[in-house]
């Protein structure tokens, strides 16, 4: 017996109920995307490892996909490298090429390529997948979407202020309940400096910003592995249960990192962004956590993540200001702010809460029975006449028994059967069914369509 096929772990098929309901997303998301000035590009599924490796440090590294070079990839490979089972070193040598992990780093190595052609600042959005060889679990995927929002070539805040206020058009148009975090990579280089461990700026981001997902007695004992000492980690205690208002966090933050000059900077930064966006008024909730690392080396100013308030799922949304990024392919200085949706988890956010439209599942509106060849010929002139109004209508292409038709057209969610037979090629008319009401009226085609296109 043949073995039945399967996907791996981590990916999905998708029926055309759920292509419908993700079909959603994307344009809702692509929408406000233009609504804010933003312009799309597409970038390869597969990228060289050289732009990939170094940029997401060591844990992304280690979960990037990896392909084999084309032909005999093991014909470079060093004997000693095979014979001691080094995979590390050993990949270099039979891999050039990856699959992208984010849309990021992709979008660093584009504008770097295409400097010469685009007018700075440069406001992109990107709808494509990634791929990350994570483990799977409830809301992780291995193959999922990123919708990616960036603008490069300016430093201002505003911004960051701009991306707050886009994140909550977006979840206000989806009517799901989120809270915005907001922190400062200066804020979290500050804290490092004022505990004495300013070296270990990494392995502190790194281990607070699983504070959620592991509680604080774990990440203080990831930080004590790493060498953190106790009177580090306790310093760094109340610094990770700040509470209050933003103003009041702020405040208090601003006496403890008093003596930190580059602690302070991201104080005055996050103080402006979450002033003017409090101004502009938010439907979500906007908040300072100083435990939001997000664990990207990449970030320097502003972080960034939402969380859904209805549902127990990871951060759907997240992002940062990324100063340095292009300079590690040849082209310093220029600044660079951007959040990403993950089109998965909203998928399933909004999956969870029953939150789609009633119109999502974009349908036929008008199936035609098929009696035979001269009546199907007849439905077929009617079928033109509806499309080009802009009504969606088929013929059902086989003449089978009424029953099985009526059966697709119930199972499809057909709101309108339309039947034409000997008596209505005749007449020129056509007798349409409402299947919610099961009224049926004998129409010529011009009131078909009147009466359809005030449905």
């Amino acid at each position: 017996m043949a073995q039945k096929p399967s996907i791996p772990k981590g990916t999905r098929d998708f029926s055309p109920i759920e292509m419908a309901r993700r079909n959603y997303i994307f344009n809702t998301i692509k929408d406000v995307f233009l609504l804010y000035g933003f312009q799309q590009i597409e970038t390869p599924a597969i990228e060289n490892l050289s732009t990939l490796m170094g940029k997401y440090g060591e844990e992304g590294d280690k979960l990037l996909f990896k392909i084999l070079n084309s032909g005999d990839y093991l014909k470079d490979a060093p004997d000693d490298l095979l014979a001691a089972h080094d995979s590390l070193h050993l990949t270099t040598k039979i891999s050039e090429k990856g699959l992208r992990y984010d849309l990021t780093v992709p979008f660093a190595r584009y504008v770097v390529q295409h400097r010469n052609d685009l007018q700075m600042p440069f406001k992109r959005y990107q709808v494509q997948p990634v791929w990350r060889a994570d483990r799977p679990q409830k809301g992780r995927y291995r193959e999922f979407y990123q919708c990616d929002a960036d603008i490069v070539g300016s430093d201002s805040l505003f911004n960051e202020v701009e991306l707050v206020t886009m994140i909550d058009e977006v979840f206000n148009r989806f009517n799901i309940n989120v809270a915005i975090k907001l922190n400062n990579r200066k804020i979290l280089s500050g804290i490092a400096e004022i505990i004495g461990a300013a070296d270990k700026i990494v392995d502190i981001t790194v281990a607070i910003d699983k504070l959620d997902k592991i509680g604080i007695e774990n990440v203080n004992a990831e930080l004590k592995e790493k060498g953190l000492s106790e009177e580090a980690i306790a310093t760094l205690q109340p610094l990770l249960a700040l509470d209050g208002t933003n103003e009041e966090r702020l405040t208090s933050l601003a006496d403890m990192l008093a003596d930190s000059e580059v602690g302070m900077k991201g104080i005055e930064e996050m103080r402006y962004v979450l002033n003017h966006v409090a101004a502009l008024g938010t439907r979500a909730r906007v908040e300072l956590d100083v435990s939001l690392a997000r664990g990207l080396n990449y970030y320097t100013g502003t972080i960034l993540e939402v969380k859904a308030l209805d549902v127990a799922i990871g951060s759907i949304t997240g992002g940062g200001r990324y100063d340095n990024l292009t300079g590690v392919f040849g082209m310093p200085g220029l600044s660079g702010v951007g959040i990403s949706f993950g089109a998965d988890r909203i998928y399933d956010v909004l999956n969870a809460l029953d939150l789609y439209p009633a119109d999502t599942m974009a349908t036929t509106q008008v199936m035609f029975v098929n009696f035979g060849e001269q009546e199907a010929s007849a439905s077929l002139c009617h079928i033109m006449a509806l499309r080009r109004a802009g009504i969606s209508a088929e013929l059902y292409p086989d003449c089978s028994k009424m029953k099985k038709q009526m059966n697709y057209a119930n199972d499809r969610k057909i709101p309108f059967v339309a039947i034409v037979g000997a008596d209505e090629v005749t007449n020129g008319t056509i007798a349409l069914k409402n299947m919610t009401t099961g009224e049926q009226q004998s129409l010529t085609v011009e009131q078909v369509i009147d009466l359809l296109c005030k449905k």
